[in-house]
């Protein structure tokens, strides 16, 4: 039986690895940091990658010796030695991912767990989503509303409680990584300390329509005092039918409908059915 040269297969591995890792750590994947969660999740990014990188490794020269040493000779036709399974080669092979799989499981649960730890001093903000625009909502400054605009000021954490209006969206500004989804009939929270003074965007990035690409929403981090300027200029406070639940606003608007004789006057409601009473 061939003895295999572990020693040479496992610097050939780490050289192949280390090599992929750097190429693969040039790029930055994903642009300015702009939040004090941004460094940890770029740090656990860059762990993935070098380990992805000497699994990837290890593979192709397993693969590389196996193709080279064992490669049929010329002239031979023969189907070759049957295979009959290695139970320890099994173990092993499935305890390596299972291993580096709950690894990272792990850490990237400490992290999670860090970067959404709230303050005491923790600024809430309401984002409402729907088809295909943001808006904001401050319930420490008089509930005041902003259109298609956030501000929000450096270095405070602030607490998004995120509700969608009609169908899925998902919150996301880059530079700050973080990323949830606005789910509709319950309220989701995403928890971000910003750290860096600028522009910035909202994106929604779950498919939400012919108009997905251009819901977008213009992020102002700034100090806070231009920030307390700001929301003082606001004028307008949050529109009730926002804060109202899915049932919560249909109820209103049967109730609007029945007033009114149906839609429009139809004696229809938004049912499709002549339900309203007209007596």
């Amino acid at each position: 039986m061939t003895r295999l040269p572990y020693l040479k297969l496992v610097l050939a591995t780490l050289a192949f690895g280390t090599v992929l890792s750097v190429v693969m750590l040039i790029p930055n994947w994903f642009g300015e940091e702009g939040s004090t969660a941004a460094p940890e999740i770029d740090r656990l990014l860059d762990v993935t990658i070098i380990l992805s990188s000497y699994i990837f490794a290890g593979v192709c020269v397993a693969l590389g010796y196996a193709l080279i040493k064992w490669r049929v000779k010329p002239g031979d036709e023969s189907d070759g030695l049957p295979i009959h399974g290695n139970t320890k080669l099994e173990i092993i092979w499935t305890m390596i991912p299972l291993v580096i799989v709950l690894g990272l499981g792990a850490y990237s649960w400490i992290v999670l767990d860090d970067i959404e730890a709230k303050d005491n001093d923790a600024q809430i903000i309401n984002v409402y989503s729907q088809q295909f625009a943001w808006t904001f909502g401050y319930p420490e400054e008089g509930n005041k509303w902003s259109e298609g605009e956030l501000h929000v000021p450096v270095d405070r954490q602030a607490i998004f409680k995120l509700n969608a209006q009609d169908v899925l969206h998902s919150f996301w500004v880059p530079e700050w990584r973080i990323k949830k989804d606005n789910v509709p009939g319950i309220t989701t929270e995403a928890v971000v300390t910003p750290d860096k003074i600028g522009h910035y965007q909202i994106v929604c990035t779950e498919l939400c329509g012919f108009g997905h690409a251009t819901m977008r929403a213009l992020v102002v981090v700034e100090s806070e005092a231009d920030f307390a300027k700001w929301v003082k200029g606001l004028s307008q406070e949050v529109p009730q039918t926002l804060e109202l639940t899915a049932d919560q606003a249909l109820k209103v608007e049967q109730e609007a409908q029945a007033k009114e004789g149906g839609i429009g006057g139809s004696g229809v409601d938004e049912t499709g059915k002549d339900n309203v009473d007209q007596s």
